[in-house]
Order: structure tokens, then C-alpha cells, then sequence
């Protein structure tokens, strides 16, 4: 039987333990924190099939002296990270080219596709079907212009395929009556759906992982030992664990691992927010993002929930919970009526990488590792193709997908 150990417990770490564990691998996972409780447990909640256009755009460059002086900005750097953050920045305008573009696109697109699907075996396992729904996503604008300027965006997804229902403003009203009336444009994505309870969820396949008999240690490792071009065990704060196979998906903390195995990858964590209102008096009938301000409002079992916006200030750096409360001054904004009782704000690490496109796929300097990271923003999204695909590849069986586009080597 194959020995797997997967470093993360988040969303994407137990969707890589449990198609493993599927497909007849004995499998440890270590992770310091309780599954889903990271970067897992914040989240927007978006399943986005259709998710394919990168963060990184052509003629970015513009904005960067808005990003440097706006500290409320949807894209914002801290002036003390800026020294650290700065390589990292420039091979994000770099991935802004249009040919750029156009690869992340095409790598995001085949493994977005099939999202649905893969959850589906993993969820009747933990008996979780009703935490995903398939309800659409609405983007809203508050202009026609600002739709235009998307324009590019737009027509990219419906080149990979995606089914997009533009809305005037009264279709709009009648869609979701609760919207704010300055809302100009709607564009529905009805493939898309949400996660009700996105730290639930994690949990829910912890707990059916540990029923078929895998093991979730509460370590975090520190340090490889190697046995030739194999690694030999990991090193943790409380001891050492003989390893044959390992799967790095620790997040944003992975590159700090995969540095230990001989790999460089600019991985930068991109700091979001969220503030959840509970029992509140508007329930959108599906997640609705504000284009023009880079946030989501969905709908959770424990309320209605703002996340999103990117602030670069590092892993160490403390939260700016302003962050948090702005998230929710613009959802009252958006929703005018909004009433409800207390509101939590919390902030999480999403790893990220210059072209939006993760690394999954094996080392290539050592054998008998894999990695499984950089998911940005579409972690929630990708974890069922990733825990399949990789899956897939330490078991020596056909991939799902083509899995050269998230190559290591590539940068």
C-alpha cells in the first residue's frame, strides 16, 4: 500500500487526502491548525467554475500608484512590505500581458471546468451535499462604463465556454429586488454556485477521512530529512515522521517547504477580509459580487458574508480589521435595507502566484514529492480537480486534466 503524508489540512490538502485515500492510499495529514481553520475557514464561499481570467490584466500598470497610496483600495500594499512585495509585483504587471493572459486562462479554465463533478464523490462520503449549491453567482456594476472596461474579461469566458446572462438595470431589480437602485448592469453566471459553510465543509471531509481510517496529526514541520533524492522523514516541534510520498499543501506557508526540496516559487500571500452579519434581514438568492469593488456578499448558514479585496503586507504583519469593517459599510451600500445583529471580521492568507495558475504536479528535483498550491483566490473552487489530479499522479494513474500548465519549473 502506498505511504502518502500531505502537509495541510486546508480544503485543498483534505481534497488531496481524500481521492488518495479513495484510490487505496494509506495517508497522514499533518497541519499544526484544525482542518478548515486557516485561510479555509474566512473564505467568500464561491464555487466559480467559470473563474478563468487571472487577477493580472493588461495596462495594470496604471494602477499601481493607486495601490501604494489608498490603503482602503481593493489592491492595497503596506509602504513597509513594499521592499519584499516589489519582485513579486513585478512579475504580476509581467503576467499581465495579453499572451499571458491568455495561458493562465486556458491552464484555470481545464481545471475549473469539472469542479463540480469531482466534489460530488467526496461530499456523498461526507455526507455533505448540502453545503455546495449550484445557484449562480450576479456580478453587479455600477455603470455602463465600468461593465465596458470588463469587456475584455467578459468575452474571454465566453471563449472557454461560459454562459453569461447580461442584465439592464430593471431585469436586475427584478432579479435580487434588495440591490441598491444605483446598480446600472447585472451579468449572471448560472454555473456558478456557493459553499453555505466553507470551514464546515472542511470539516465535514476531516471527519469522513478519519472514519475510512486516515490520521490527522496536530504538527507543524519544520524540517526535511532526505534519503538520497527521497525524502526520509519530516521534522516537527515534537518529533520526526518516516515519510515514503509527501504532498505539500500548506497554503501560504508552501513555499517555505518547497524551498527545502530545492524549489524557489514567488509565492506571495495576498491578505483578505471578510465581515459576517448574522440573522440578517436580507438573504440574496445567490453570491453577488461588486465588480467595481472586488467584493462578494454570499449568503452562509451563521449569516450573509463580505470577502474579498487583496492587501500585500506579508504573513506576520497584524490584521487591519478597517479592512473589515469597510467590507461591510459597502455591503449596506449594497444592500440599503441591511439589517442584523452582531458581526465577526476575521482575516486569512491566500497563497498566490503572479499568473492566478497554482502548482500541482511533482517536484523535479526530488522524487516521491508532490505539491498542491497558489490557488489565489480559487482554492474553495479547485480543490476537488486538484485532489483528484494529484491524486492521480502519485498513484501513477491516466490524469483528469493535462497537468503540464501548473508545472513548477515554470517560472
Amino acid at each position: 500500500m502506498r505511504r502518502v503524508t500531505v502537509i495541510g489540512a486546508g480544503v485543498i490538502g483534505m481534497c488531496v487526502a481524500s481521492y488518495l485515500q479513495r484510490m487505496g492510499a494509506s495517508v497522514t495529514v499533518l497541519d499544526p491548525i484544525e482542518p478548515g481553520k486557516n485561510c479555509s475557514f474566512g473564505n467568500a464561499g464561491s464555487v466559480s467554475r467559470r473563474a478563468c481570467v487571472p487577477l493580472a490584466s493588461p495596462g495594470m500598470l496604471k494602477d499601481v500608484p493607486k495601490w501604494l497610496t489608498d490603503p482602503m483600495a481593493p489592491l492595497a500594499v503596506r509602504w513597509s512590505y513594499l521592499p519584499w512585495a516589489m519582485p513579486w509585483l513585478w512579475r504580476f504587471i509581467r503576467a499581465g500581458r495579453r499572451s499571458e493572459v491568455e495561458r493562465s486562462a486556458a491552464a484555470l479554465s481545464a481545471l475549473l471546468d469539472p469542479v463540480f463533478e469531482n466534489y460530488e464523490p467526496l461530499l456523498k462520503e461526507a455526507k455533505a451535499e448540502d453545503l455546495i449549491r449550484k445557484d449562480g453567482q450576479l456580478y453587479v456594476y455600477e455603470s455602463e462604463a465600468a461593465y465596458q472596461a470588463d469587456s475584455s474579461g467578459w468575452e474571454l469566458r465566453r471563449r472557454h465556454g461560459a454562459r453569461i446572462e447580461v442584465m439592464s438595470r430593471e431585469e436586475l431589480r427584478e432579479f435580487e429586488p434588495a440591490l441598491a437602485p444605483s446598480f446600472a448592469k447585472g451579468v449572471l453566471l448560472p454555473e456558478h454556485g456557493h459553499c453555505i459553510d466553507p470551514f464546515g465543509l472542511v470539516r465535514a471531509l476531516a471527519d469522513a477521512f478519519r472514519r475510512k481510517g486516515g490520521s490527522i496529526v496536530a504538527e507543524r514541520v519544520l524540517n526535511i530529512e532526505m534519503d538520497g533524492d527521497k525524502p526520509r522523514a519530516l521534522v516537527t516541534a515534537i518529533g520526526r515522521h518516516n515519510v515514503e510520498t509527501v504532498v505539500v499543501a500548506a497554503g501560504a506557508w508552501s513555499h517555505q517547504l518547497a524551498r527545502l526540496f530545492g524549489h524557489r516559487v514567488p509565492l506571495e500571500t495576498q491578505r483578505g477580509y471578510h465581515a459576517t452579519l448574522s440573522s440578517p434581514n436580507i438573504t440574496p438568492r445567490s453570491t453577488v459580487m461588486w465588480a467595481e469593488k472586488k467584493f462578494m456578499a454570499t449568503p452562509m448558514q451563521m449569516g450573509l458574508r463580505f470577502a474579498g479585496t487583496v492587501e500585500l503586507a506579508g504573513l506576520d504583519a497584524p490584521p487591519n480589521y478597517e479592512r473589515a469593517t469597510k467590507l461591510l459599510e459597502l455591503g449596506k451600500r449594497m444592500f440599503p435595507g441591511l439589517q442584523g445583529s452582531d458581526v465577526s471580521r476575521w482575516m486569512g492568507h491566500r497563497p498566490c502566484l503572479p499568473d492566478s495558475v497554482p502548482v500541482i504536479g511533482p517536484s523535479l528535483k526530488v522524487k516521491n514529492v508532490y505539491f498542491a498550491f497558489g490557488h489565489g483566490h480559487l482554492g474553495l473552487t479547485a480543490a476537488s480537480t486538484t485532489g483528484r489530479l494529484v491524486a492521480e499522479m502519485v498513484m501513477g494513474a491516466k490524469p483528469c486534466i493535462d497537468p503540464a500548465p501548473y508545472r513548477i519549473d515554470r517560472f
